[in-house]
C-alpha cells in the first residue's frame, strides 16, 4: 500500500489502541480483516487449526510492521474456545473492543445425505463456538467499555440455495443471534452486527464452484 493510501485511511479515521481478536485467520475474508483492522492500528489476535499456516502468516504480518498475534485453536472444541479467551485476556491484559466471528465450515451435499457427524460438526464450529466465543468476551468489553461483535454470515442465511441447508441453517442461527445480542447487551455498550457477503473467491469455496455455475445459469 502505498503512503498517499495510508495517509488517505488514516484521515477517515483510526482505530489505535483498538483491542481485536479475529477467528480463522489465515485464510479468506478472515485474512482480509486481519489486515484491515491492522492497518488501521489495531492490535489484533487471531486463531487458525493449522499451526504451520498460523505461523507463515504472523511472519508476513511481522514484515508489515503490523501488530498481530496468533495461537492454534480448533473452535469446535470448547475446551480450545475457553483456552483462546484465556490467552486473549492474558495478552490484552483483560480488554477486548472487536470480536470477529469468522471461521466457518461448509459441507456442500444434498440435505437427505447430511450425517449426524456433519450435523455435529456444523453446528460446533458455524454456531456453538461463535455463541460461546460472545459470551466469554462479554466480561472483556465491559471491562474495555466499548465493544463491538461481528458476525460474518452468509447470503446463505437468508435465502434458499440448494445443497447447502445445513449451513444456511446456522448462517439464519446467527443471524437471530445478532439481533438478540444487539438488543440485549446495547447496554452495556456492545455493538453487534452481521455481514452476508454472497459467493467470495477463497480456499474454502472450491465445493461450491459448481453450486454456484448452476445457480447463476438458474437466474
Amino acid at each position: 500500500m502505498g503512503e498517499q493510501e495510508l495517509i488517505r485511511r488514516n484521515k477517515r479515521w483510526s482505530l489505535n489502541g483498538m483491542t481485536a481478536l479475529v477467528t480463522g485467520g489465515t485464510r479468506g475474508i478472515g485474512h482480509a480483516t486481519v489486515e484491515e483492522l491492522a492497518r488501521f492500528g489495531a492490535i489484533v489476535h487471531t486463531c487458525s487449526r493449522n499451526q504451520i499456516e498460523l505461523d507463515a502468516r504472523l511472519h508476513e504480518w511481522k514484515n508489515k510492521g503490523f501488530k498481530v498475534t496468533g495461537s492454534v485453536c480448533d473452535l469446535s472444541s470448547r475446551e480450545q474456545r475457553e483456552k483462546l479467551i484465556e490467552t486473549v485476556t492474558s495478552i490484552f491484559q483483560g480488554k477486548l473492543n472487536i470480536l470477529i466471528n469468522n471461521a466457518a465450515i461448509a459441507f456442500v451435499k444434498p440435505t437427505v445425505d447430511i450425517t449426524a457427524e456433519d450435523m455435529s460438526t456444523v453446528s460446533s464450529t458455524n454456531f456453538e463456538s461463535v455463541f460461546h466465543l460472545s459470551q466469554l468476551a462479554h466480561p472483556l468489553f465491559k471491562a474495555s467499555g466499548n465493544g463491538s461483535i461481528v458476525f460474518i454470515s452468509s447470503v446463505g442465511g437468508v435465502r434458499g440455495i440448494p445443497s447447502v441447508s445445513l449451513y444456511g441453517a446456522y448462517k439464519g442461527a446467527m443471524n437471530q443471534l445478532t439481533k438478540n445480542l444487539a438488543c440485549e447487551w446495547a447496554k452495556d455498550n456492545i455493538r453487534t452486527n452481521t455481514v452476508a457477503p454472497w459467493v467470495i473467491k477463497t480456499s474454502m469455496i472450491k465445493p461450491f464452484e459448481v453450486l454456484s455455475v448452476g445457480i447463476k445459469g438458474r437466474q
